[in-house]
């Protein structure tokens, strides 16, 4: 037995990575497959996970180890060079920002797997990592400097309004000129997708990883790929980045828009990533809308088990609660128009309007994300490419998040208050929400036996002024009579 001082150590919920020298003749991005096992050594727990080939002879294996303790690997290859390979390394308690992947849990609510909780609050910005190096690092500091915990962006580029630029480099080699290589990958794309998801990591924040989209057209042709090249390409990103905590997976950005995949390839696709990512990321697919009535969105059926929450496009709240009922799943409402001044329809609300669509879906039991979408002289947007935040939003959301942080972790919507979105756990604690609304005062139907602190929360002054007296039974609360108000009833202490 090797001691512990002489093993590698990785903390729970890291990355080991196994690295082999083989050959680099032919195409070893799919002549050659390796397969790691790896064991606890004091369990019977085991995982086998599937390498990929990085170049220049380089082969690996990626793992995320999720119990602490020593674990060993044993590599099975069809290469002699490769296979065989063994060793072993140390689990180590995880450090103090490390709460594990994000899960589902309690079929509203996400959870990280340590237990603590997780309440996404996203932004997006899709083609942020396909910019200069100088500009990624400006769209790090942003994010840092934010209130967001999870992010929406492409793993392809993307050409669309504002966003023309070409990339320096491509998933696959070669380029739109001279054609792509379809079965051989560009691993120095992917070592630079990588540092920034470890940066977003380090930053605690998620990356909803868009795994197809629409807005493409023909240009670089990966819009149109047939199955097997989707499913090769699906197979060395899994390989690659699913040992990362922080990734999810978003099957499709506008997912309907994409006139070359049928709901068989989707669910295909779904199928695929399921039985070949072994740690279970959260998987969505997200729509595109063409109509103002809700039921006439062409919406992926999100019943389907390999679906685990909601990602939905619509400019508005309030079927947020019918989608919890009829899906039984986390909603996450990703995009619902952008903060901003484009000539597009959805690229010119308010901040006002952005933050009210926040406070509606959040009071829904909704999730809801962030989107900004000002012109730039040099078309440095941030929902396409990042940089700074220039709304008056963000600051909102952040004053949303503490309030939301402040009410008990199992607030989930009260359908008593029907005609008010409402969360809060009856008896304990109560969050409503006006929207545009500007009643002159609420009747509150608190419990008699208890008494209640009520506050008058103004969401965009963000100021709360607190009532004197406790509140018990029928409760009627004066307001301002101006819009976008919360009241908000907690039980005295």
């Amino acid at each position: 037995m090797v001691s512990e001082n002489q093993l590698q150590t990785i903390e729970r919920w890291g990355v080991f990575e196994l690295s082999l020298s083989g050959p680099e003749d032919g195409n070893p991005f799919v002549e050659v497959q390796l397969q790691a096992r790896f064991q606890h050594t004091t369990t019977t727990r085991t995982v086998t996970v599937e390498g990929f080939y990085d170049g220049n002879g380089a082969y690996k294996a990626r793992f995320m180890p999720d119990a602490e303790g020593e674990w060993s690997f044993t590599v099975k290859s069809g290469c002699s060079e490769l296979d065989g390979a063994a060793g072993h390394f140390l689990c180590t308690a995880p450090s103090a920002d490390n709460h594990g992947p994000v899960r589902v849990k309690d079929a509203d609510h996400f959870g990280y797997e340590d237990g603590s909780k997780y309440r996404p609050i996203g932004t997006t910005c899709y083609a942020w990592t396909h910019q200069s190096d100088m500009l990624q690092e400006q769209t790090l500091q942003s994010l840092a400097d934010s209130p967001f915990n999870k992010i929406r962006m492409c793993l392809f580029p993307k050409r669309y309004s504002f966003n023309t630029n070409e990339p320096e480099r491509f998933p696959f080699e070669g380029s739109r000129e001279e054609g792509f290589q379809w079965t051989r990958f560009n691993p120095e794309y992917f070592h630079r997708l990588e540092k920034r998801l470890v940066e977003l990591q380090q930053l605690g924040i998620e990356a909803d990883l868009i795994l197809f989209h629409p807005y493409d057209k023909g240009h670089w042709g990966f819009d149109r790929m047939d199955r097997d090249t989707d499913l090769l390409y699906l197979r060395y990103v899994i390989n690659r980045l699913a040992a990362f905590r922080n990734v999810w997976w978003s099957l499709a950005n506008e997912f309907d828009f994409m006139s070359n995949k049928t709901m068989d390839d989707w669910d295909c696709f779904f199928q695929f990533i399921q039985e070949k990512d072994p740690y279970g990321h959260l998987r969505s697919i997200h729509n595109g809308t063409k109509m103002y009535d809700p039921s006439q969105l062409v919406l992926y059926d999100h019943t389907k088990p390999w679906v685990t929450h909601v990602s939905m496009q619509y400019w508005e709240l309030s079927p947020v609660t019918a989608w919890r009922s009829r899906y039984g799943k986390p909603v996450v409402v990703d995009e619902c128009c952008y903060e901003g001044n484009l000539p597009q329809r959805w690229g010119n609300i308010t901040g006002e309007d952005m933050a009210a669509r926040f406070w509606e879906g959040f009071a829904r039991g909704g999730y809801v994300g962030h989107g900004e979408t000002f012109l730039h002289p040099e078309d440095v947007i941030w929902w396409s490419k990042g940089g700074r935040l220039h709304g008056e939003s963000v600051p909102r959301i952040a004053f949303l998040q503490r309030i939301l942080d402040e009410l008990s972790v199992e607030a989930a919507p009260l359908e008593a208050f029907r005609d008010v979105p409402t969360i809060g756990v009856a008896g304990v604690c109560y969050l409503q929400y006006y929207g545009n609304h500007r009643p002159a005062y609420r009747e509150l139907p608190l419990p008699e036996d208890a008494s209640f602190q009520i506050d008058i929360i103004d969401t965009w002054s963000m100021e709360i002024q607190t009532l004197e007296g406790l509140y018990s039974g029928i409760s009627r609360v004066e307001l301002p009579g101006r819009p976008y108000l919360a009241v908000r009833a907690r039980l005295a202490t």
